[in-house]
């Protein structure tokens, strides 16, 4: 068994625009919002074995507070830059080279890429939008990474900063 915390980074700021999209910091809220929702779902699923980021800066510090949340080493935390935007064709590619000895991950990245792959899991219902630092959980029955395949993955928890959890 393997599981997957898809985790959208936290509310990011627009505050200069000179910033590459990619370089945006987090605002006060999403300073505030990652370190609440990395102790919710550690307290929830415990330590993940490690976490797997996009390259953009909001996913990286949200990936921190989740990391430092769990009490993980820096060692880790994967970056991929093939997830900065990701479609669920290619966070499902980057899943599958995932070490093998990892069975818990935390995916840290971005929309609309993370509300069409919740809503590809196989669940109960409709997700209208995966909200900034929400979190989807996905569980799959294989024992390899490389078997994976986000059609045949459940749809678990969804948690997001207002949901009053």
């Amino acid at each position: 068994m393997k599981t997957l915390y898809f985790v959208r980074h936290a509310k990011s700021s627009w505050k200069d625009f000179n910033l590459r999209d990619h370089d945006r910091p987090l605002n006060s809220r999403g300073k505030r919002d990652a370190p609440k929702m990395a102790a919710r779902l550690v307290a929830l699923a415990g330590a993940p074995d490690g976490l797997l980021t996009s390259t953009a800066k909001r996913a990286k510090t949200t990936a921190r507070s989740f990391r430092e949340a769990a009490g993980l080493s820096k060692d880790a935390v994967l970056e991929r830059e093939e997830l900065y935007h990701a479609a669920p064709r290619e966070i499902e590619a980057v899943i599958k080279e995932l070490p093998a000895d990892w069975d818990t991950v935390f995916v840290f990245g971005h929309n609309p890429g993370y509300t069409d792959l919740a809503n590809r899991l196989i669940n109960n219902g409709y997700i209208d939008n995966v909200p900034t630092c929400g979190i989807v959980e996905a569980t799959s029955d294989v024992a390899k990474w490389r078997d994976f395949k986000l059609s045949e993955a459940r749809r678990g928890r969804f948690l997001y900063p207002k949901d009053g959890g």
